[in-house]
């Protein structure tokens, strides 16, 4: 827990959310391909044999359900259900993806206040960073390469309290500026500014390897998996590791790197960042948080 490179891998450890067995994944496409080249190839065989005077051969069975081609997910939350008063006014088109980063990174720097917005943000390839985090959260590491922020400041502070090594509690002065930052934002600018760039969003989760899947929907669920993030018992005691710190609380270690971020901001930092992403929710879902 020295740094927040304790839950980020390095390029060897990349541990990517698989996608789920509904959605189309390289396997399906390996079986498809057979199975086409099986169909090209029958047909062939069956001309050849009406040709000749041949037998025709013995009618195939219906695939397997579990061969057939999954159906497109359903969209539960579309964007285009978002109000219309949080629509942006028109604009000029957007730009291709690979083409985007200073339009999107003007946008954040407008949204946040910020007059260089690379101080705090990688500038490139910004749109498929965020997502990719994005989509990381609820698992237990994500690659340090697809963070779209710069790293903090400083370094992990830890303190003794009662003969147990516990977290500073000066350690959430290092993302008091970004917790400030977040949850100053205009709600309804910032549901504007993603419903404006949200196709940008989508094609790069797609890329990401979900073709058939909904950017807002993944978006929705990671907000529910923060907001459950439990709250942990003040100076939860840590034991020493191999380049930092681990929770001795093996429930806490073994936590998503959501919960993990949200553990190391105070409790007060903690509350106004669910209290913020509780209304960015119900602005892009429609509905309030279960």
């Amino acid at each position: 827990m020295a740094e927040l490179d304790d839950f980020l891998s390095d390029e060897r450890l990349v541990a990517r959310r698989p996608p789920p067995p509904r959605r189309t994944g390289p396997g399906r496409w390996i079986a498809a391909l057979l199975l086409v080249a099986a169909a090209v190839a029958t047909g062939l065989w069956v001309a050849r044999q009406q040709q000749s005077g041949g037998p025709a051969p013995t009618p195939v069975e219906p695939l397997p359900e579990a061969l057939e081609a999954p159906a497109p997910e359903a969209e539960r939350h579309p964007i285009a259900a978002v109000p219309a008063d949080a629509l942006p006014a028109p604009a000029e088109p957007l730009p291709a993806l690979d083409a985007s980063d200073a339009r999107v990174l003007a946008a954040l720097a407008a949204l946040l206040g910020l007059d260089d917005p690379t101080e705090l943000l990688v500038s490139e390839h910004v749109v498929p960073r965020i997502v990719a985090t994005v989509d990381a959260l609820p698992e237990r590491r994500l690659a340090r390469r697809i963070l779209p922020f710069r790293p903090l400041d400083g370094r992990f502070l830890v303190e003794q309290q009662d003969g147990r090594t516990v977290v500073a509690a000066a350690n959430s002065e290092r993302y008091a500026r970004h917790v400030a930052l977040f949850t100053a934002v205009d709600v309804d600018a910032a549901v504007a500014a993603y419903v404006h760039h949200y196709p940008l969003f989508q094609q790069a989760y797609r890329e990401l390897g979900y073709p058939e899947a909904h950017f807002n929907d993944r978006l929705v669920a990671v907000i529910d998996h923060l907001l459950a993030a439990p709250d942990p018992a003040p100076a939860q005691p840590l034991v020493a590791q191999k380049g930092g710190w681990a929770y001795a609380d093996p429930a806490l270690e073994q936590a998503s790197v959501g919960h993990r971020l949200l553990f190391r901001l105070s409790p007060a930092q903690r509350d106004a960042v669910k209290a913020r992403l509780r209304v960015f929710r119900a602005a892009i879902a429609g509905q309030d948080a279960p």
